[in-house]
């Protein structure tokens, strides 16, 4: 399994790209295993303001449908409308062509919250 260094990770298995005051977010590698063939990603939070923890979204996989955590508090830029047609890229690029939403920071503070590649693989067991 791939888990970028420069990647901030959660416990619910969201993966989050910082640049300045904005964040890509997506599901990580493992999730993506776990889930199985990914089907369907519903973003339905653009324009609004998420707090940390609470669902933007869910992804929905043959065997199951998956609640998607805020991994930082902030408001909702753009949600990746290239997996409306190929939601399969979740699976096949989850670190890049899988990405699920841009967000605008509003507390990043909450940044020293996430978790290093390193302690992801440790929460996982990889």
């Amino acid at each position: 399994m791939n888990f970028p260094s420069d990647l901030k990770y959660t416990k619910d298995h969201e993966w989050v790209k910082i640049s300045g005051n904005e964040a890509i977010i997506g599901i990580t590698d493992f999730a993506q295993r776990e889930l199985g063939d990914i089907v369907y990603v519903d973003v339905n939070t653009i324009g609004e303001t998420i707090d940390k923890e609470a669902v933007f979204g869910t992804v929905e996989a043959v065997k199951t449908v998956s609640d998607l955590f805020m991994p930082l508090s902030g408001e909702v830029l753009e949600a990746n409308g290239d997996i409306d047609s190929a939601p399969e890229s979740v699976n096949n690029d989850p670190y890049g062509k899988g990405w699920m939403i841009k967000v605008r920071l509003t507390n990043e503070a909450e940044i020293n919250d996430l978790l290093s590649a390193d302690d992801y693989k440790k929460l996982i067991g990889a």
